[in-house]
Formats: structure tokens, C-alpha cells, sequence
């Protein structure tokens, strides 16, 4: 099964780059030609373009859920949300693409997108390549919780 694994943020953004974090952790335990350890700094369409083609993709990506604590590690299917905010105001979010792309009979889209997501409740507001403790502390959960899914049928 052709798998891509995908972290999503920005690394200097501070606790938004936790996605492309876990993905440098990633590559210390995954070696297998059939896995692609990707990371995308954008959204939407161009977003749609890198899991475009794979069996399987596993997002990682910061996540703003109040109600939960910050660090938290939690796994979503796609389909679970209802809307994703897009980063680019010029761009639409990920699950449009998808059914925007489904609408126009793309059949290549990957039949299982999972999203490992770290919680966050502010997104940062300074430029900074450092994660804050709490984050920081997930990145071994979120590392657990992709080789968990790699290991799912």
C-alpha cells in the first residue's frame, strides 16, 4: 500500500511547525520504500496535489480544540470535520479540494486520510523555530500514534 505521510506547518511559526517536527522524528524509525515522509508548508489545492496518487495519507498537523489540553495527540479520519480553516485566503481548505476534486471524478485520491493532530489553542503570533514544552512533549505520542496507523490494515 503506497502511504504518504505528510507534516503540515510552518517552522517558524513556533508550535504550527509541530507537524514538519514529528516528521524529522519520523524518519529516525521508518524505512520502507512504499512510505514517502513528506512535509507541506500550505494548504488546499496545493495540499490535494501531494497526497494525490497514495493508497493511504496521514496528516500531521496542529489542531485547535478548546475543550482538550494543549499537547494532546488525537486522531481524526477526514471525514470527521466538517470545515478546516484554509491558511492561504485565496485558496480553499483541504476537504473542499477533496470534494471539489471528487465532483470533477478524480480517482486518485487516497481512499483513507487520517489526521494525527497536536492540539493547540492559539495559533503563534511570533516568529519563532522553537516549540513550547507542552508541544514539544508530543512529539513522541504523535510519533507513536503515526507508527500505530502504519501498522493498521
Amino acid at each position: 500500500m503506497k502511504t504518504i505521510i505528510l507534516g503540515v506547518g510552518n517552522l517558524i511559526l513556533g508550535d504550527d511547525g509541530i507537524g514538519i517536527h514529528v516528521i524529522h522524528h519520523l524518519k529516525k524509525h521508518i524505512e520502507n520504500k512504499d512510505i514517502v515522509l513528506d512535509e507541506a508548508m500550505t494548504g488546499g489545492m496545493n495540499l490535494l496535489d501531494k497526497i494525490i496518487g497514495y493508497d493511504k495519507a496521514i496528516l500531521i498537523d496542529a489542531v485547535n480544540i478548546k475543550e482538550v489540553a494543549v499537547g494532546e495527540v488525537k486522531r481524526f479520519l477526514i471525514q470527521d470535520f466538517t470545515s478546516v480553516h484554509s491558511c492561504n485566503p485565496h485558496d480553499v481548505s483541504l476537504i473542499e479540494a477533496i470534494t471539489l476534486a471528487e465532483t470533477l471524478g478524480d480517482k486518485h485520491i487516497p481512499k483513507k486520510i487520517i489526521v494525527i493532530g497536536i492540539v493547540l489553542h492559539e495559533m503563534p503570533l511570533e516568529f519563532t523555530e522553537t516549540l513550547s514544552p507542552k508541544v514539544a512533549a508530543a512529539i513522541p505520542k504523535a510519533v507513536e500514534a503515526v507508527i500505530s496507523e502504519l501498522n493498521e490494515t
